[in-house]
């Protein structure tokens, strides 16, 4: 049976999350019974690169399913983007999975952007897409203070209570703070994260940002490897998944 790579976008606020859940929808279910659809109703299970939070959105989510109906990667596009209405998810291109390939272990890098809408009035259009804080944000500030997370560490003050992950050692790429006119962006790469990481960097940045601590002290939270210490878990509406890197390009439809 045919492999797909698929490349996914979904509003995040109108699920608990990407995996399954027994009593909430789900961006996995979503896809998953429009799979059945070409798999002679069995629900295939699909695998992603990154399970995201409640609440969380995706720009450049990338999935595998395998189902018995052989269609060219643009048609199977079309048809799961029908099957899956009218769920706030769509495939933004589908590709053949290569021999070996893994969404989720073939990935070289995952990307997120983290959104705050920094003005005095609340937002309208994008309401859930962005973490308001209305108090004046230093941006240069957060990202200075930002820099000294670069590296391998043990990120520990920054997981969440309930994470799996066997180790809290990851190699943090970039993190980056800058201003889009009444935004403040947070853009983070690293080859996987922590649960709740990128998250909780937000909420530990957004004090300096505020002048309520000194740009020394993430990095003091990040060696004191404590959650306890650190700022608060920043709300899921600001956050994406932006993008993910693999070794060689898809060939995307």
């Amino acid at each position: 049976m045919p492999r797909y790579a698929l490349l996914l976008e979904y509003d995040g606020s109108a699920f608990h999350g990407w995996q399954r859940q027994p009593n909430g929808a789900s961006v996995q279910q979503s896809l998953e019974e429009a799979a059945a659809k070409l798999n002679g109703g069995v629900v295939p299970v699909s695998v992603a690169a990154g399970r995201t939070d409640a609440g969380v959105h995706g720009l450049g989510q990338v999935a595998e399913v395998e189902v018995s109906t052989d269609l060219r990667p643009d048609k199977m596009r079309l048809a799961l983007n029908f099957h899956m209405l009218p769920a706030p998810v769509v495939v933004r291109a589908a590709a053949y999975a290569p021999e070996g390939w893994s969404p989720r272990f073939s990935a070289l890098r995952r990307a997120y952007r983290y959104r705050i809408l920094n003005r005095p009035a609340r937002p309208a259009l994008d309401a859930g897409r962005v973490w308001h804080l209305p108090f004046a944000l230093d941006e240069k500030a957060m990202h200075r203070a930002a820099q000294a997370l670069l590296g391998r560490h043990d990120f520990s003050a920054f997981r969440a209570a309930a994470c799996q992950a066997k180790s809290p050692l990851r190699t943090l790429d970039r993190l980056d703070v800058f201003r889009v006119g009444e935004e403040v962006h947070i853009e983070a790469e690293a080859r996987s994260f922590l649960h709740h990481q990128v998250r909780n960097l937000v909420g530990t940045l957004a004090p300096v940002g505020l002048g309520r601590r000194p740009e020394s002290w993430p990095r003091e939270v990040l060696d004191g490897q404590d959650r306890r210490k650190a700022g608060e878990t920043a709300p899921p509406d600001g956050l994406c998944f932006m993008r993910v890197d693999y070794p060689e390009a898809l060939d995307w439809h």
